[in-house]
């Protein structure tokens, strides 16, 4: 027998853990922290104020906003709350997506599964981390203020964390952290799945093979309906700020959770009153995909220059 004919078996491809390089982290945060600092708070304030009063129309959380301080009652809860928030959770969301993506592929996941899987674990980690008492303290800024309706200066920032943490300790800071977790789980997993379905949709219309690049506006496009559609979960988004609202309501229960809330806001504003404030949420995402996607590429530019690193994070 020749020594042509005889197969070798083919080594099968070692799986590779990504590294998480410095100039990615510093790419998210600086991309998170544009996006929150420009438009991203002002969205976030309005669709807050809806989802806490939620008998207001689009227009009436406009005007309730800029009643509590003109421009800068668009940033409530900027400083320092949404910095810190932005500058960290792409971190954690990096490093847990990337363990999680690892381990599911070594258990012989496909792609499309183990970065689903990543982005869910990751959503979940950054909750918990980071997102729970950051999300927490943003809502009681932003909802506080009814105190400043009955002629009583509300307390600072800090002095509001600090009264919160000694009467309720770490659970109050953290209140409603566990329907946090929920909305970034179902938001990394349906924003990941849809917007790959627009890329297969793009690329069909476009005459565009598999694995071919898109351009910048279609890129946009597609994580524009992915981050647009993701709104769906929008009443954990309303029972989240419920749950951390300041809000004094004699009928509401004590000692909230994610099912009481829920009963609570379905009795009083039916299935309506579950999806206030998913306008501004759906401008939110559209804003973050402009700044991930079409700023993107400046921003890794500037971090290589900087860093010196080949950045390989995706935006």
């Amino acid at each position: 027998m020749s020594a042509s004919a005889v197969s070798m078996p083919t080594a099968s491809p070692t799986l590779e853990k990504k590294p998480v390089k410095f100039s990615n982290l510093l790419l998210g945060a600086g991309l998170n922290m544009f996006e929150v600092t420009t438009l991203g708070q002002p969205l976030e304030v309005v669709k807050t104020t809806m989802a806490a009063n939620r008998g207001d129309s689009f227009a009436n959380a406009l005007s309730r906003v800029w009643g509590r301080g003109g421009v800068l009652g668009y940033y409530q809860g900027l400083i320092p709350w949404a910095w810190i928030e932005a500058s960290t959770k792409g971190a954690v969301l990096l490093f847990v997506a990337s363990e999680a993506e690892y381990y599911a592929k070594s258990f012989g996941a496909s792609d499309f599964v183990s970065g689903i899987s990543g982005g869910m674990a990751g959503g979940v980690a950054q909750a918990y981390a980071t997102m729970g008492f950051c999300t927490c303290m943003k809502t009681v800024e932003i909802t506080k203020h009814k105190i400043a309706a009955g002629g009583v200066k509300p307390p600072s920032t800090w002095a509001t964390f600090m009264d919160i943490y000694r009467r309720e300790g770490i659970r109050g800071i953290n209140k409603g952290v566990n329907a946090v977790a929920i909305r970034q789980t179902t938001n990394w997993g349906s924003r990941f799945g849809l917007s790959r379905l627009a890329e297969t949709g793009i690329r069909r219309v476009t005459e565009k093979e598999e694995g071919q690049k898109l351009s910048s506006w279609e890129k946009i496009l597609a994580s524009g309906v992915g981050g647009g559609l993701s709104a769906w979960n929008q009443p954990i988004e309303v029972i989240r700020v419920e749950m951390q609202s300041k809000t004094e309501d004699p009928n509401r229960p004590k000692n909230l959770t994610v099912g009481k809330t829920l009963k609570y806001i379905y009795s009083n504003n039916g299935l309506k009153g579950l999806y206030r404030g998913v306008t501004p949420r759906i401008g939110l995402g559209v804003w973050q995909t402009i700044c991930m996607v079409a700023l993107g590429d400046m921003a890794k530019e500037a971090v290589e220059k900087l860093t010196g690193e080949k950045v390989t994070a995706k935006h």
